[in-house]
């Protein structure tokens, strides 16, 4: 009879609890079909505008906010520079043409050889602010080679519209100006995103969406 209460106490019991609490911590999460909150299939969206970096000018739309600590340098933007941009978004190459959006982020010299290479690497979004897609935002992450022609950047999510959007923008330099440092530059974004069936808003997807969790977790 002791050795049963001890084997019970020993074992067992310890068991038991970390079953009832494995299960209560799974609880907290579920797998759901995206169309159970209005995705449905995929699409495959062009989208072409072009990107203003203006540096010189009453109105700068980026500003250097971290310099490399070191001697000087002729390139308009040295090894480790950091840059914060609100660049506007247009349809056609000229600044007064139809705003569409701007790009919110950074970019940071990342090539020591940056007078030959110019090399940044951006983290930015696109933010819309023109027809269907206003509103919504695309986020880019990559590496940028300035004196390369063509160059791509991998999208890495976005928001409204754009929810659960993976992609690529091809960036190609039409003025740059490497002394002063303004740069007119065309994109052509290829975006695949969900069909929705409406603009969810965050309380459709709480309301669609319910969790048994533990209070531990609420």
């Amino acid at each position: 009879m002791a050795y049963s209460k001890t084997l019970l106490s020993t074992f067992f019991i310890p068991l038991i609890l970390t079953f009832l609490f494995s299960t209560l911590v799974a609880s907290y999460h579920q797998r759901i079909s995206p169309s159970s909150i209005g995705f449905h299939e995929e699409k495959l969206t062009h989208i072409r505008f072009f990107f203003h970096d203006i540096v010189t000018g009453p109105k700068a739309s980026m500003v250097i906010v971290a310099s490399p600590l070191m001697g000087k340098s002729s390139s308009p933007l040295p090894f480790g520079s950091m840059v914060v941009m609100e660049d506007p978004l247009t349809v056609g190459p000229e600044l007064d043409s139809k705003l569409v959006g701007k790009a919110q982020g950074f970019y940071i010299s990342a090539s020591q050889q940056a007078k030959l290479d110019l090399e940044i690497v951006m983290g930015m979004s696109f933010v819309f602010m023109e027809g269907e897609f206003n509103g919504s935002t695309l986020s880019v992450l990559g590496r940028n080679s300035i004196v390369t022609t063509v160059r791509e950047m991998p999208i890495v999510g976005g928001t409204g519209v754009f929810r659960f959007a993976r992609g690529f923008v091809r960036a190609r330099s039409l003025q740059v100006d490497y002394e002063k440092g303004d740069a007119l530059v065309e994109y052509n974004v290829y975006v695949l995103h969900y069909l929705t069936t409406s603009s969810s808003s965050q309380e459709d997807f709480n309301d669609g969406v319910q969790f048994m969790a533990h209070p531990i977790f609420r």
